[in-house]
């Protein structure tokens, strides 16, 4: 064994030690006993405990756990302190800018128990206002997890958008003749991407191909055939597909739908679609009504397209308000007016729906009964002020670990709408995490079921879940089912999207806003609910404001 992975061994005893509250004295010992060895000229594998004890800084304690190393492959009490400490605690060890106090103050004060659910905690704020952080720490952290997520070769579409908009844009610039376009993952909206895939065409591609190979708009470029790949600065797999431009249109259907959806379409061709002039006749030739990028994934879409039936499209033209949003009262950065102003007078919406944290969530300073009272006052006292808008009166309610929700039925019904949602004890199988959503899918007070599986993509899988058990729970109960908008969430996931509209359950495009500029996570909740299919007589808030009052009053009244 090497002195480095001894010294990292000792150094994370020190600090599940610290984390742990142990003898300071015994800490610093086994803390400088690391940073020695790390440091030592040569190899202490091999030597005896009387040789350990002898060497500047080990001392008697820290050799005989050495031995210890050397003889059992462990160290007992590293193991005893790993036994009671969560294995995402011990991950965030390894994030720079945070020690043991810290990572102490995360786990035990916030109740964040990994590096998923420190990250959407770093997006929402929460850690500005915990003791020794501060918005500068906060940023720290939050871009050390991203380039670590990153580091995986994975990427949230939300991170890359912009990037990945303003490298085409360049492309256009550097080939202003030729035709260009995003193909692929990027271009179905999938909320991962891998690969940004681009086809390119151009009347002459081997000159293109050959500028491209030399140009340094990519690093590590390299090239087979008619593709060119390389990586922009923050790491991201770029493939760019060089063809005559009499084969674009063919190139870039193909580059763009997953295998299934474009083997199935090619196959019902009429005759070969060798050069076609647009996307759009190639699915003519096919005997399909056109298919939107985001929806090319496997043969679903397909047969609705054979029927003229696919669905028009949800858009931001449709959404007239904004419902699951946080502010000042519990864990959000502006006030209900502030988030009110903002959605009257730069969204232009109708209404907006405050659902603050419910009491259990004491790490997003939940509201007691008594503050729940507090602010239905205020929100009532806006209303009369506030003209051409109105404040909905809604709770993130916890829903707990034995289904039930976070206030008893005298305070559930003085809400106008209730978002349940689970937060805590995510640790269970797929039969304990049905139960206990379906136990609050069939309480009265339930209006929306909040971010069903609880997920953080690239962090946190979600709690497993069945999902058709639970949909049809949905529609039985008349609960309308969330999809997050939140990059980081995108909860109901888009492959349940059609399930859930044939069993006749609504869903609803939530940003989960705990600050005004969140609310712009509604586009991202768009780009899902397009993928999934959903059109606007199927989405909540969708509805005017005058039919969102009916359809809340209608539910309570059920």
């Amino acid at each position: 064994m090497e002195n480095k992975p001894i010294a990292r061994k000792l150094r994370l005893l020190s600090q599940l030690m610290e984390l742990h509250e142990e003898n300071p004295f015994k800490i610093k010992s086994i803390a400088n006993a690391a940073f020695k060895v790390d440091k030592l000229p040569y190899p202490i594998a091999g030597k005896t405990f009387a040789e350990l004890e002898k060497i500047d800084g080990i001392g008697k304690s820290t050799a005989g756990k050495i031995t210890e190393l050397f003889e059992k492959g462990t160290i007992t009490e590293l193991d005893d302190l790993l036994a009671k400490t969560p294995g995402g605690i011990v991950e965030m060890m390894g994030i720079k800018g945070i020690g043991p106090k810290k990572i102490a103050v995360i786990w035990r004060d916030l109740g964040i128990e990994n590096i998923g659910e420190l990250f959407y905690a770093c997006n929402e704020n929460r850690l500005v206002e915990a003791k020794g952080f501060g918005l500068k720490i906060q940023e720290e952290i939050r871009k050390v997890i991203e380039f670590n997520m990153a580091s995986h070769g994975k990427f949230l579409y939300a991170k890359i958008e912009k990037e990945a908009k303003d490298y085409l844009e360049l492309l256009k610039g550097i080939f202003p003749n030729a035709l260009i376009e995003f193909a692929g993952k990027f271009r179905r909206y999938c909320e991962i991407i891998n690969t940004l895939s681009i086809v390119l065409g151009t009347r002459d591609p081997e000159i293109t191909f050959n500028t491209l190979l030399h140009s340094d708009t990519m690093h590590n470029v390299k090239a087979d055939k008619n593709h060119i790949t390389g990586h922009l600065e923050n790491g991201l797999t770029i493939e760019i597909i060089c063809v005559e431009k009499r084969y674009y249109y063919r190139e870039l259907f193909i580059q763009t739908g997953d295998d299934e959806h474009v083997k199935n379409v090619l196959d019902r061709a009429s005759d070969t679609i060798d050069q076609p002039t647009s996307e759009e006749l190639i699915y003519k030739k096919a005997g399909l009504e056109f298919i939107l990028p985001e929806l090319r994934e496997g043969i679903t879409f397909i047969e609705k397209a054979e029927k003229n039936a696919l669905p028009r499209l949800i858009s931001h033209h449709d959404l007239k308000g904004t419902l699951h949003n946080h502010s000042t009262w519990s864990d959000g950065i502006n006030t209900v007016e502030e988030m009110a102003l903002y959605c009257r007078d730069e969204l232009k919406l109708e209404y907006l729906g405050m659902c603050d944290h419910s009491k259990s969530a004491f790490y997003a300073k939940g509201l007691s009964i008594e503050r729940v009272l507090q602010q239905q006052e205020e929100i009532d006292h806006l209303n009369k002020k506030l003209n051409n808008f109105h404040i909905f009166k809604g709770i993130e309610s916890d829903i707990l670990y034995d289904g039930s929700l976070d206030y008893p039925d005298e305070i559930l019904k003085r809400f106008d709408f209730i978002v349940a949602s689970v937060h805590s004890i995510l640790k269970m199988d797929e039969e304990k995490a049905t139960s206990r959503l379906i136990k609050a899918i069939e309480n009265q007070y339930t209006t929306i079921l909040g971010h069903p599986t609880g997920r953080l993509l690239l962090s946190r899988n979600g709690y497993p879940i069945n999902y058709k058990k639970v949909i049809d729970a949905c529609a039985a109960n008349k609960v309308v089912i969330e999809i997050n908008a939140n990059p980081l969430r995108l909860d109901l996931d888009w492959r349940w999207h059609q399930y859930a509209l044939e069993k006749g359950v609504w869903l609803s495009i939530n940003p989960d806003a705990h600050r005004r500029e969140g609310f712009l996570d509604t586009y991202y909740g768009l780009l899902v609910a397009r993928k999934g299919g959903l059109y606007k007589e199927r989405c909540l808030n969708a509805l005017s404001l005058q039919e969102i009052e009916m359809f809340f009053d209608k539910k309570k009244l059920q």
